[in-house]
């Protein structure tokens, strides 16, 4: 094992750079097709270091939440193994052993997909819907430092149902 870890190696730091830039950004890709995917009104959007974040008001289905959970993660293993293991040129040398390709592969997923998959287990546990989805929500995104943005259906939302401007709601929390 550690003659195969000796071969792992830098190989050009600015596609590192790169790559690395390029697959978090399809992974956020693939996360707003997931929310596109819903048809529901949306009532606000945000971004924030945990990444893009959306605010639907609806009642989503256990298959659809496994659907947003999963979708990320093969995207995500995906571009590692075509961007890490294969004929392209990659930004890092690796052995082309099963054994350092599976870790890799399963760490990145990890690291990009794990929120993701807390969610969909807090959701399957315990779904909420309506306005205590929304007020978790922005919970959990005030929380993160997320910078939140309504819509037009948002700030109507939020005042036929709280009485209360985007702002005076998130000043509240």
């Amino acid at each position: 094992m550690r003659g195969a870890l000796s071969g792992i190696h830098i190989t050009n730091l600015l596609g590192l750079v790169g790559f690395l830039v390029m697959w978090i950004g399809l992974v956020e890709g693939s996360k707003m097709v997931c929310a596109l995917l819903k048809n529901a009104r949306l009532v606000g959007w945000a971004i924030g270091p945990l990444g893009i974040s959306t605010l639907f008001l609806y009642e989503p289905s256990a298959l659809f939440i496994v659907l947003n959970a999963l979708f990320p993660a093969l995207v995500s293993g995906l571009v590692l193994y075509v961007g890490l293991f294969t004929a392209f040129p990659s930004p890092i040398a690796f052995p082309h052993r099963l054994l350092i390709e599976i870790p890799v592969i399963a760490f990145g997923v990890l690291i990009t997909s794990l929120g993701g998959f807390i969610d969909a287990l807090r959701d399957l546990r315990y779904p909420l819907w309506g306005e205590a989805r929304i007020l978790r929500s922005i919970q959990y995104l005030r929380a993160s430092c997320a910078s939140i943005h309504f819509t037009a259906f948002g700030r109507s939302y939020l005042r036929d149902q709280f009485d209360s401007s985007p702002t005076d709601l998130l000043q509240a929390f």
